[in-house]
């Protein structure tokens, strides 16, 4: 069984430990996973002032400010949501052994395609500790060890939710290993781990997820960066547009799937732009733009080259006036991360053509990109919302973090 977690231990020797944990977590049947999954929501609840205490710790010594302070904190509430979603994932469907197809040859041997764990994953991140809880329940329930290297900023919190984690009865030796964060050193050794990690899932900004997607050697499920835009098109309902602008901005500004960019068809835009502009300036929000919504709202900072790709994961957002949807579509798939888009428009060809051209992994039709979330589409909790098209895309969780395999049962057949 698991023992506390010690820095002792070397990152060589915890990704061994997590390789020979993973052919342990084969052995486990889904009840037996779910009974220990529930185990473990209990342990975080009980442990929840301790988990409160390291937290302190972490945003009295972070250094940061604002929505990126907000992404670290954890308060009663959000332990409770942490222990929510790994009962959640109890609910959910196991796909580990799904027979996905099976047939026979004309000479009789008999295939079948099934779902089997992908072996040890590993996951770099940033700030938010909710994300070891999320990613060690999905990882356990499909009978994966998974390697956490989580930010030096909530280093205290990793460090405690891998030990109450790691420590609950039934939890093979290394199955959630957690690695040092004090220097960057354990995540160059854990994305050149060939033929120890089966896979990498970089989750936090466009810098951490180029770094690890240009240097590792591991195959990577890239995540994370979204510079979303909302498109409103000429016949847009103006309150709706409000509030679902509003929504995907100033809700939670500081994660991917929060609108950065608003495009505005130009025959609506003297009358949209001065609207949206001085709603979003009273929810605190810093505009920018182009010339031509600059003519209609003076107040609104010139928006430069910088602006369109950037990913601003505050209260900014940039406005473009765009002449129609073959431009926005034109714009987004420049400039995207290819994570979430939306139009708002009542005009359903538009709609369709831009559901089918924007090239991101979901697009939205009148409704706000917030909903980017494994548990908004009703995965339960999500390794984090995928933007390349393989080997997943889009918010991810169980199926995803399956690969597949063949049995072949034969009566002696030879080729």
């Amino acid at each position: 069984m698991a023992t506390t977690i010690s820095p002792a231990i070397s990152t060589h020797d915890k990704l061994l430990r997590a390789r020979e944990a993973s052919a342990e977590l084969l052995l486990l049947s889904t009840a037996q996973k779910n009974a220990i999954l529930l185990t473990m929501a209990d342990a975080i609840e009980a442990n929840a002032a301790s988990i409160l205490e390291a937290n302190r710790t972490d945003l009295q010594e972070s250094g940061l400010e604002g929505a990126m302070l907000d992404r670290l904190l954890l308060n009663p509430a959000r332990i409770k949501e942490m222990a929510k979603g790994v009962r959640d994932v109890v609910h959910l469907s196991d796909p580990v052994f799904e027979v996905l197809a099976e047939w026979i040859r004309p000479n009789g041997l008999q295939i079948r395609k099934i779902r089997v764990p992908l072996g040890v994953v590993g996951i770099i991140y940033e700030s938010r500790p909710n994300v070891t809880v999320d990613t060690a329940a999905l990882a356990f329930k499909t009978g994966n060890a998974i390697v956490l290297r989580g930010g030096k900023e909530a280093a205290r919190s990793n460090q405690r939710l891998a030990e109450i984690l790691s420590n609950v009865v039934g939890v093979p030796e290394g199955a959630i290993a957690l690695l040092d964060s004090s220097t960057r050193d354990s995540v160059g050794e854990l994305i050149k781990a060939r033929g120890l990690v089966d896979v990498i899932i970089p989750r936090g900004g466009q810098g951490l997820i180029s770094f690890v997607v240009e240097n590792s050697l591991v195959p990577v499920i890239e995540t994370g960066a979204g510079n979303c835009h909302i498109f409103v098109d000429e016949s847009a309902d103006f309150e709706m547009a409000d509030a679902i602008v509003i929504n995907a901005k100033t809700q939670r500004p500081s994660v991917c799937n929060a609108a950065e960019k608003l495009l505005v068809h130009e025959s609506i835009a003297a009358k949209y732009v001065p609207r949206i502009v001085k709603k979003l300036v009273e929810h605190g929000v810093e505009v920018r733009g182009d010339e031509a919504s600059r003519r209609i709202a003076p107040s609104i900072v010139p928006a430069g080259p910088q602006d369109w790709p950037e990913e601003y994961l505050r209260l900014c957002m940039a406005v473009k006036v765009v002449k129609d949807t073959d431009e926005a579509i034109a714009h987004i798939n420049r400039y995207s991360t290819k994570h979430s888009d939306s139009i708002l428009t009542r005009d359903e060809a538009n709609a369709r053509r831009f559901l089918r051209l924007v090239d991101s992994a979901v697009v939205y039709w009148n409704t706000s990109t917030r909903f980017t979330d494994g548990g908004e589409f009703g995965f339960g909790a999500e390794m984090g919302v995928s933007t390349q098209k393989l080997h997943c895309r889009g918010p991810f969780a169980l199926a995803e973090l399956t690969s597949t395999k063949y049995e072949v049962v034969g009566t002696g057949q030879v080729r």
